[in-house]
């Protein structure tokens, strides 16, 4: 152990009166279960919105192509922050204080114009400053969720809770982009991010009543052994893989079904975010009872044939059937990967697996888009581009396969 670390961290009030979780849906899995869900549904419903805001004031493709990249980019440099602060400080505090960056954020979307005019800037300059605020609050806000969950669930039940968990996100990606649309035509761009700042105010109502657990903290340094967990680097190098080829779908399926006149591409998220709801705690439990090895290599390769089948889709029916998969591929393994990546490690070091599994997540996100985008200028439009992007997924199926063994006693050990 290392001799650095101070005495277990109790939060004030819970010394004593803290037991471990028996059941899945208990108070503190609650508290940061609607944390979690505030978080996305506010990015869900501003992300949606902001770059046809950003449009609306006359800014060109380009500089909104950078204001829409810039949100992982800064998310991706303060997750090396944000791992090694997991560990020192309160978690508690931390959540609420991203939760505050963003709740700015959205605060200065809502007055760009404004801000604009009297700091004598276009509105585009005001709304990239924020975006970087934003960046910093998730960071911080979705890594330190994960971090917090994984001390409100029992052992035994830990990967469904997992599952249980990431449905937060679920259900804000099927109404998040919608709520949004709706509210910026009725109320228009200004008070809609004004409710959306309201969101987050909730959010960091609910995150003051998470309880955290007691556990050990390791003072704050910014070396390479406390940003990233070794023991985590199997998850999350292949959350890296699978989620490279995973990001052509957001990146460019709208373009691409346009592009071949198939009607359908906006269903295809809410298909494959209400059926994520049936398979996220199905698998979760699946992977409890056979591990994670047999089950994450089958949903694997489903992501890979959900991305060949958009490829050859002819017309909606089969496009949605590509949704169906995706979610019990992609949809499904991801929050096994993230329930594995914080069994690897101890609960002092969960913030340092947590920002692993998130740098994973993140490169995977800025690295994905720019491959497909060179293979769709080089082919077009073609089912090439989804062929290629299986690639990455087929090399994490096989990671996974190679590495069975230590996969397996990553799970052995969490359970011992």
């Amino acid at each position: 152990m290392n001799n650095n670390k101070t005495t277990p961290e109790v939060l004030a009030g819970a010394a004593g009166s803290w037991e471990p979780p028996k059941t899945i849906w208990n108070g503190m899995f609650l508290s940061i279960f609607f944390t979690n869900m505030a978080l996305s549904m506010g990015q869900q419903m501003s992300n949606t919105l902001l770059s046809v805001y950003a449009n609306s004031f006359g800014a060109p493709a380009d500089q909104i192509g950078q204001l829409m990249s810039m949100f992982a980019v800064t998310a991706l440099i303060f997750r090396f922050i944000s791992g090694p602060a997991m560990n020192a400080y309160n978690r508690k505090k931390l959540v609420a204080m991203a939760m505050g960056f963003m709740a700015t954020a959205y605060l200065g979307f809502s007055n760009a114009q404004l801000i604009a005019d009297f700091v004598g800037v276009k509105p585009i300059a005001v709304l990239m400053a924020f975006r970087l605020l934003q960046g910093v609050g998730n960071a911080f806000g979705s890594a330190c969720c994960l971090t917090i969950v994984s001390d409100t669930l029992p052992k035994d039940k830990f990967t469904t809770g997992m599952g249980y968990y990431a449905c937060a996100q679920v259900v804000a990606q099927a109404i998040g982009p919608t709520v949004g649309i709706f509210l910026r035509d009725l109320m228009g761009y200004s008070r809609t991010y004004i409710v959306i700042f309201f969101v987050m105010c909730f959010a960091i109502f609910t995150s003051t009543r998470v309880k955290l657990a007691p556990r050990e903290r390791i003072p704050f340094n910014l070396k390479l052994g406390n940003i990233i967990a070794k023991e985590a680097l199997i998850p999350a190098g292949v959350t890296f893989l699978v989620a490279t080829g995973f990001t052509a779908i957001n990146a460019f399926l709208m373009v691409y079904t346009e592009e071949r006149g198939i009607p359908g591409g906006s269903l295809f998220f809410t298909v494959y975010a209400v059926t994520m709801l049936v398979t996220r705690p199905l698998v979760g439990r699946l992977t409890e009872r056979f591990g994670f090895v047999k089950v994450a290599i089958p949903c694997v390769f489903m992501t890979a044939l959900s991305l060949v089948m958009i490829g050859y889709s002819a017309n909606m029916f089969w496009l949605l059937v590509s949704a169906f998969v995706n979610a019990f591929g992609y949809g499904a393994v991801q929050p096994m990967l993230q329930s594995l990546c914080m069994k690897a490690v101890g609960p002092e070091r969960r913030g340092s697996a947590s920002g692993t599994n998130y740098i994973g997540m993140d490169s995977a996100t800025i690295l994905g888009p720019m491959i497909c985008g060179e293979v769709a200028d080089a082919f077009g439009y073609e089912p090439i581009i989804w062929v290629v992007m299986t690639v990455p997924i087929f090399v994490g199926m096989a990671a996974i396969f190679v590495l069975r063994k230590r996969i397996t006693a990553i799970e052995k050990k969490f359970q011992d």
